[in-house]
């Protein structure tokens, strides 16, 4: 028998809301139901349904507009979560996490090549609020640091393609195991990582960036068993 992971009520909110999109063939700029009929249909309270909708903006699936309403904002990162079935979890970020050294590698040497102080401003500010959060806020805040250096690249190619990869990842990523702390190991990590992209220094980034994601994938084999 497998083992029965913890899921929060946000995190199956949020799939909800993902399905909903999914199944409505909602695009972009659509609009879903308020607040009070989502937390109605799906028997959630107001503070489940707020969490979920601060990791879907985070993930850039909706857009929050106060007053008027919660808006799809982008479909294209989570359709791949759709067509892969996924039976071992901790096999699945590992392969994941092949996938996603490929393709940060050549994002973080383009962010140390291209980025600008504004952009760098955003990602020193989410690294701050890593080290300043725990468990789910702080998940959020490396997930936003990744998409600055994503957005850094100057690719918007490059940008969707790692992000559709970050959002199935996040699906275990998101307190994989039941054990949201496993990651915090690898916080050291981002720091030289982000030092290597305002020093404009490539080959430091990916360098730093293998053992940031060497040091996850060990958390991965650690708690996986």
């Amino acid at each position: 028998m497998k083992k029965i992971n913890k899921v929060r009520m946000h995190e199956m909110v949020s799939e909800e809301l993902k399905e909903y999109i999914r199944s409505n063939d909602l695009k972009k700029g659509d609009k879903l139901p308020p607040a009070e009929t989502i937390m109605r249909n799906l028997g959630v309270g107001r503070s489940s349904l707020r969490e979920a909708l601060r990791y879907l903006e985070a993930s850039d699936v909706i857009e929050v507009v106060n007053g008027k309403g919660i808006y799809v904002k982008e479909t294209a990162q989570y359709h791949m979560s759709a067509k892969i079935r996924i039976d071992d979890e901790r096999e699945a970020l590992l392969q994941l996490m092949d996938v996603r050294k490929a393709l940060e590698t050549v994002a973080v040497e383009l962010a140390a090549l291209r980025s600008t102080p504004e952009q760098q401003e955003e990602m020193r500010y989410y690294l701050v609020e890593i080290s300043r959060t725990r468990g789910h806020e702080s998940s959020i805040a490396d997930m936003k640091f990744h998409q600055a250096i994503y957005k850094a690249t100057g690719n918007p190619i490059l940008q969707s393609i790692v992000e559709s990869v970050w959002e199935l990842f996040s699906v275990f990523w998101n307190a994989p195991f039941g054990k949201q702390e496993i990651f915090e190991e690898s916080y050291p990590f981002h720091q030289t990582l982000f030092k290597a992209i305002v020093d404009r220094d490539p080959v430091k980034a990916r360098q730093e960036l293998y053992m940031l994601m060497d040091n996850m994938e060990a958390s991965i084999r650690k708690y996986g068993h």
